[in-house]
């Protein structure tokens, strides 16, 4: 079978990455072409476009890169044609993939979308969208299942959360040769997390590195996005005394006693390493106030979105700030408030189903295409 995937996001890359892997498992004749990363790469096929070509973020961000996401979306139409797939897999990325599967649905191929994009937050008219454009979903948040069946009902497929398949299949990183590597000592490490694109590092990390020179008995590391030059980071290291570590981003949270992490994936990828942390965000005063108008949740980070509850502190755009970083990372880096945080990330874990995500929903997509 023919499978063409669209992923434009760094959290896509590696889902993408996962599922053609087991994609592979069921169906050994399994053709690849997609838009994603270089862990897609690293399971075969064509990658037509990186997604670090992809990456605009926020409302003005995207209204003064239009002209290319226009030309962008009229490539990737031509390449589908070109490849003739038997099934177009869509994850997340909505504001690119929601124009290709209403036209792809016109041209009579299948659409699968994978991740599901979070309309219950915001834009939940697409729906419609959905209903009208999309063949099967496969959804990896436990309440994403009620959202779309009691309250739309459209019926979903709930497979549990990559992250746990990807986190499980991650080699044992040696403690002592990760230290020698990167010249550390033996203080207990706290990672820095600012993000995947360059807008939201320079703004995130501008923050974050204030408090380092306050906290003398830890050594600070930052986790170099993977659509990034190690380059891009150099003005940073030579300001202040912290370390970056590149592509080793999952190695890092296996050692690391704390973190400060820019909300998307990485809380719960920091969350699924039971590693304390803060949650961050600060975007462009322009698009935080449209934000606000428009998105209906409690929470932004996925860990107090999936439990329900501030089980982490959200420090959201002029509350971002030094003071107030600083006294919650004291509060995660004391006893009591570690237990409490530990006690809910087991928690979480159950939520999220357990293993299994990414072999459950090529399963099901391999059956699906075969009919």
């Amino acid at each position: 079978m023919k499978y063409y995937l669209i992923a434009g996001e760094a959290s896509g890359d590696l889902h993408g990455s996962l599922l053609m892997k087991e994609l592979k498992k069921q169906d050994p004749n399994a053709q690849f072409q997609y838009w994603g990363g270089d862990l897609m790469q690293q399971q075969g096929g064509t990658l037509v476009k990186h997604y670090k070509e992809l990456a605009f973020m926020g409302f003005v961000e995207v209204l003064s890169n239009l002209k290319t996401i226009l030309k962008n979306i009229g490539s990737c139409k031509k390449d589908i044609k070109s490849f003739n797939p038997d099934v177009i897999i869509y994850i997340d990325y909505p504001g690119f993939n929601f124009r290709i599967m209403k036209w792809a649905r016109l041209k009579g191929y299948r659409n699968h979308y994978y991740i599901s994009p979070q309309i219950w937050a915001w834009k939940e008219g697409r729906i419609k969208d959905i209903k009208r454009d999309v063949d099967e979903m496969y959804v990896i948040l436990p309440f994403e299942k009620d959202f779309y069946e009691q309250k739309h009902q459209f019926p979903v497929h709930f497979v549990g959360h990559p992250l746990i398949d990807a986190i499980s299949q991650r080699p044992p990183v040696d403690h002592v040769n990760f230290l020698k590597q990167y010249d550390l000592d033996d203080r207990p490490l706290i990672a820095l997390l600012p993000g995947s694109r360059k807008q939201e590092i320079k703004k995130m990390l501008a923050v974050m590195l204030e408090v380092v020179e306050q906290y003398p008995d830890y050594q600070f590391i930052i986790a170099g996005a993977p659509g990034q030059d190690a380059s891009f980071y150099s003005t940073y290291l030579k300001s202040y005394p912290v370390t970056l570590v590149m592509n080793r981003t999952y190695d890092l949270m296996s050692l690391c006693h704390a973190a400060l992490v820019t909300s998307g994936t990485a809380t719960l990828e920091t969350a699924l390493f039971k590693v304390p942390q803060v949650v961050c965000y600060k975007g462009s005063s322009i698009s935080y106030q449209i934000a606000k108008r428009v998105v209906k949740l409690d929470y932004i980070s996925l860990v107090n979105l999936i439990m329900d509850q501030p089980v982490l502190t959200e420090l959201i755009q002029s509350d971002f700030n030094i003071n107030k970083l600083k006294e919650e990372l004291d509060l995660i880096l004391s006893p009591t408030q570690r237990n409490r945080i530990f006690a809910n990330y087991y928690d979480l874990e159950k939520k999220l189903g357990g293993l299994g995500a990414s072999e459950n929903t090529a399963s099901l997509i391999y059956k699906a295409i075969q009919n």
